[in-house]
């Protein structure tokens, strides 16, 4: 069984591995000790912080294989970016040249540095390892968060976002930084990501064109990448749309990936999650009949989600869930838990 928890500070070794295994172009997982250690450190100050509003929190969680103990994989919530660090995006739109005396209409697509998702929630740090993806261990590592959500909302803002991993081939090479290195900066992809993945985004500032940039002056190669996603990224990016994320112009300063966003009450689980009382049935077996869904129960530093095949009858309030999944839910009979189809 797959279960979804709050990153403890004895997960270091396996988040370590995950952050070797991701490769360049995933930002937020840097191969740093320290760095790595003070992530966890933070996301274990935040699940056990009292709070209403959003503010620096930063939740990660793990998917553990419960039969084994191992991590396999990991996601994320920034509860608000831009706060205390400036949160870049280019946002792509379009600027009319034309002459009625001439006879001349062009439109022309620009990308102009902002800051506008400055407060959002953010989706991040997504990665499952390569030989656990498969059924629903994929689904269940990132829509698990929109049930936290849901659960604690005073803890988010109404706009999520997500960052799309863009196009950039196996050396980390990306065909749209190639084109600011070349005309603005001398640090190659792989050195720029990971210097905004410790934090030392000063050189975005100091460094980054300030006026809008003309898209048809870009190599052609970095014209064909905005807006685009890794392949292996594209799995993801298809899972948001189908919650409802929509792309609306805003692309990553280094890579050019689309960044997604949704309102919270937009979102398809959020709209579809439902209320449940538990019993538990120790003589009950998993449902192979059922249909598809993700549990979780509804605490917060406790918090544990998992998928299984389930019946639930129409207008049902209450639900007969077997042993093993309680035990590894930490609920007891009576327990309210949070069930939405996968």
């Amino acid at each position: 069984m797959m279960i979804l928890r709050p990153i403890q500070k004895s997960d270091y070794s396996a988040l370590l591995n995950i952050a070797q295994e991701s490769g360049h172009g995933f930002t937020s997982l840097p191969v740093n000790e320290e760095l790595l250690q003070n992530k966890i450190e933070r996301s274990v100050a935040s699940f056990a912080k009292e709070t209403d509003v959003p503010f620096d929190e930063g939740y990660l969680f793990v998917l553990e294989d419960s039969e084994t103990g191992e991590v396999v994989g990991t996601s994320a919530i920034e509860a608000a970016v831009g706060l205390d660090d400036a949160f870049y995006h280019y946002h792509l739109s379009k600027v009319i040249h034309s002459s009625r005396t001439l006879n001349v209409y062009k439109a022309v697509d620009i990308l102009t540095l902002c800051n506008d998702y400055t407060g959002a929630t953010e989706l991040c740090t997504l990665f499952l390892r390569d030989k656990y993806r498969r059924g629903l261990n994929g689904k269940l590592l990132s829509k698990s968060r929109f049930m936290f959500i849901n659960q604690h909302r005073d803890r988010f803002a109404d706009t999520v976002i997500a960052e799309m991993r863009g196009v950039s081939d196996e050396n980390g090479d990306s065909p749209f930084w190639q084109w600011l290195e070349e005309h603005f900066f001398s640090m190659d992809f792989p050195t720029a990501d990971y210097l905004t993945g410790i934090g030392q985004k000063v050189f975005i500032a100091e460094l980054m064109p300030k006026y809008p940039i003309y898209v048809n002056l870009l190599s052609k190669e970095a014209q064909s990448v905005v807006g685009e996603v890794h392949d292996n990224t594209r799995p993801a990016i298809e899972l948001l749309k189908s919650e409802g994320f929509t792309f609306n112009g805003y692309v990553d300063i280094f890579d050019a990936g689309p960044t997604v966003e949704a309102k919270v009450d937009n979102i398809r689980t959020v709209r579809e999650v439902r209320k449940y009382t538990v019993r538990i049935d120790d003589a009950m077996q998993i449902d192979a009949e059922g249909s598809p869904v993700m549990i979780a129960n509804d605490k917060l530093a406790g918090y544990r989600a998992t998928a299984l095949t389930l019946t639930l009858p129409e207008k049902a309030t209450e639900v007969a869930i077997p042993g093993a999944v309680a035990k590894a839910l930490q609920i007891a009979d009576g327990d309210t838990v949070s069930i939405a189809t996968l």
